[in-house]
């Protein structure tokens, strides 16, 4: 019984938190969850009421509403995260680090002095090489590493992704969602060999100087894409 009270506590500091930090960001939300909680209510309570009994429309409308009103809160707080954490070195990183289903990032493979960087993903798409800059200057070393990566693994398809705020860039909030939408061409036994042969060069090589800041925390034949 502690132990589930521990939890609870935990759960509800945590969200206390997330709430503090997405307010911070959103002043208005506060209101607006309110707005998804009583929207939600009313799509359940009307009907409901209509064709069945008050209380039953009761007993659906709280529910529902708590589930909008998270459901928004939620939204807000991942919008808010991606706020706190842009334009910090490592962000992109970060971003994919956090995420599920099989990929493997390891940041700042390639580092400029004006702290743009190169971090590489490894997933079911190939690899993936994640700049962080300006366009003008990140080109170079996205197409340094794009030729060291081709050397070590020539049959693996890789993919360049330029994430910032210019034309033709990824915001990082898209990030996620333009990693997702990456053609399919490796299983998780390729994405295993591929990750330990990247490694076993990289330690070859040495490790790279990390800037000064915050850091936000045999495969088969494919065509390589254009």
């Amino acid at each position: 019984m502690p132990k589930f009270l521990d939890r609870i506590r935990s759960t509800l500091s945590t969200i206390a938190q997330n709430w503090r930090m997405t307010q911070e960001a959103f002043p208005t939300l506060p209101f607006e969850v309110l707005g998804f909680f009583l929207l939600g209510a009313i799509v359940g309570l009307v009907p409901t009421w209509i064709f069945v009994n008050l209380i039953s429309g009761i007993l659906l409308a709280i529910p529902l509403g708590v589930l909008a009103g998270m459901f928004w809160f939620s939204r807000r707080a991942m919008r808010a995260a991606y706020r706190r954490i842009e334009g910090q070195p490592g962000a992109a990183a970060a971003v994919v680090q956090s995420l599920r289903g099989g990929w493997v990032c390891t940041p700042a493979v390639a580092i400029s002095r004006s702290q743009d960087m190169v971090s590489r993903v490894v997933g079911k798409p190939g690899v993936i090489l994640v700049s962080e800059g300006p366009s003008n200057r990140v080109v170079h070393l996205l197409a340094n590493e794009r030729k060291k990566t081709a050397r070590w693994l020539p049959e693996i398809p890789i993919y360049e992704i330029q994430v910032g705020d210019e034309p033709g860039q990824v915001a990082l909030r898209n990030l996620q969602r333009t990693l997702g939408k990456l053609p399919k061409n490796l299983r998780g036994g390729e994405i295993t060999q591929v990750r330990r042969r990247l490694e076993a060069v990289s330690q070859n090589a040495g490790p790279l100087p990390i800037p000064k800041g915050p850091m936000p925390t045999s495969p088969r034949q494919v065509r390589r894409p254009r």
